[in-house]
């Protein structure tokens, strides 16, 4: 008996050490962070390549950084969709009618860091699912990264 207990607790252990776990609103706080503090020691063009290569640093698995010009809303890096680098989406709404990138830029503007919350394409499931973004300014650029809300 004491060896079968043994191995369920082995097997259980290592269930759960495979187990992915969804990111959460502190790992989303920790990427921009992370960013920002890249973007500070190495320039806003340095960082903008590391998300067009989409370095691990920054893009893991539906937790990813982006990047975009507080002055035109122009999208100045995102490695999961990078069809919109360059385009100015502030008008466009989400599937909800949301307009929340005008929402990001004025709250970036205003407030430098904090939520917003709208529906967005999760590159993991392919679906449109309710995500929440922080947002952190650094000089004339927000950085963004989001979670799911399953």
């Amino acid at each position: 008996m004491k060896q079968l207990l043994i191995g369920s607790l082995a097997c259980l252990a290592m269930a759960s050490a495979f187990a992915v776990t969804e990111p959460t609103e502190k790992d989303a706080i920790a990427m921009a962070e992370k960013g920002a503090a890249f973007m500070k020691a190495h320039g806003k063009e340095a960082m903008m390549k590391k998300l067009a290569e989409k370095d691990p640093e920054f893009v893991q698995g539906e937790l990813y950084v982006d990047m975009r010009d507080i002055n035109t809303g122009i999208v100045l890096a995102h490695p999961i969709n990078p069809s919109i680098v360059g385009k100015n989406l502030t008008d466009v709404p989400d599937a909800s009618g949301k307009v929340y990138r005008r929402e990001i830029i004025q709250l970036a503007a205003s407030k430098g860091k904090g939520w917003v919350d709208y529906m967005y394409k999760n590159p993991v499931s392919g679906k449109i699912e309710p995500k929440t973004t922080y947002i952190l300014r650094v000089g004339d650029v927000v950085l963004e990264a989001g979670i799911y809300k399953n």
